[in-house]
């Protein structure tokens, strides 16, 4: 069993090499179809794949390389139409210039959806037994599609400056950012062939990590520049968040709250799983300052 950070390492190396080829008398679109991607980001949803697989089939790492990039694909994507004037107009992501601020709103939109469909191509050419391939296919497209990110993308939009039940704002972050989430940790079950009370139980772990996840946005959002996120920060005024919904003071007690929750259910899984996710996760239980 490797660390984790030996296998992002690796799989940091992976990505830079498989940067696509599109040879065509355009000056940028090449290049910029693989940018953001390359441009860093922290790697949490393959390194959630790799957590669990490396828990459950270390042997098989190696092998959930592109399965795991597939999904970094579809993340960027929806980072970049996230950017997009029509959304959040945000100037900064991952430390760089957003792609609409680079190259235009019209190369931006078209390399967001490139990497989308191109993330199951990558799937299809796994090395791994064809009914996983499937599976793998139809948990992505389930929960990064319509009744899964996109939905959350779309209520998160169309909800702008309009206050929210607590209720509503969980859906829209299930659906916007956990169900990603969760479906990493799912991609990592199915890989190891694990049985369906197993990835049913990492897909729910991964759905309240993934409101977690966004809670603790929100709180960075407020809390952090720029400079220190890498990203564009103090921009959801408008938006339905737990700071905005609860206060500053309010979204922490939930941050400590919903922390807890998952320490203790981590505790449910095998030691194996509990021991290899509390390692990528100890970062991110930290609190926020």
């Amino acid at each position: 069993m490797q660390h984790i950070t030996e296998i992002l390492h690796d799989f940091e190396s992976f990505l830079l090499a498989q940067a696509p080829q599109i040879p065509s008398f355009h000056q940028h679109y090449e290049k910029a179809v693989w940018e953001m991607v390359q441009n860093g980001g922290k790697r949490f949803r393959p390194a959630l794949v790799f957590s669990v697989l490396n828990a459950l089939a270390p042997q098989l790492v190696k092998n959930a390389f592109l399965p795991a990039l597939s999904i970094e694909c579809i993340h960027t994507y929806s980072l970049i139409h996230d950017d997009l004037p029509c959304m959040d107009n945000a100037s900064l992501r991952r430390g760089h210039p957003t792609l609409h601020t680079k190259y235009g709103e019209t190369l931006a939109l078209l390399v967001g959806d490139g990497l989308n469909t191109y993330a199951f191509a990558l799937l299809a050419q796994a090395r791994l037994d064809s009914q996983l391939k499937l599976a793998l296919i139809e948990s992505l497209a389930i929960n990064a599609g319509i009744g899964g990110m996109v939905l959350g993308q779309m209520l998160d939009c169309e909800f702008e400056n309009q206050a929210l039940a607590l209720e509503q704002l969980q859906t829209i972050h299930t659906n916007k950012t956990a169900k990603l989430i969760a479906t990493s940790l799912e991609f990592g079950a199915i890989i190891a062939n694990a049985d369906s009370k197993l990835r049913k139980a990492l897909y729910d772990f991964g759905l309240k990590l993934g409101v977690y996840f966004q809670l603790r946005d929100d709180i960075i959002d407020i809390c952090q520049d720029s400079s220190q996120a890498g990203k564009t920060t103090q921009n959801d005024s408008h938006k339905n968040s737990y700071v905005n919904l609860l206060g500053l003071d309010g979204a922490r007690a939930e941050f400590h709250r919903q922390r807890q929750n998952l320490q203790q259910e981590l505790k449910s899984f095998e030691s194996s799983i509990a021991q290899s996710l509390n390692t990528l996760l100890e970062n991110y239980f930290q609190d926020i300052v």
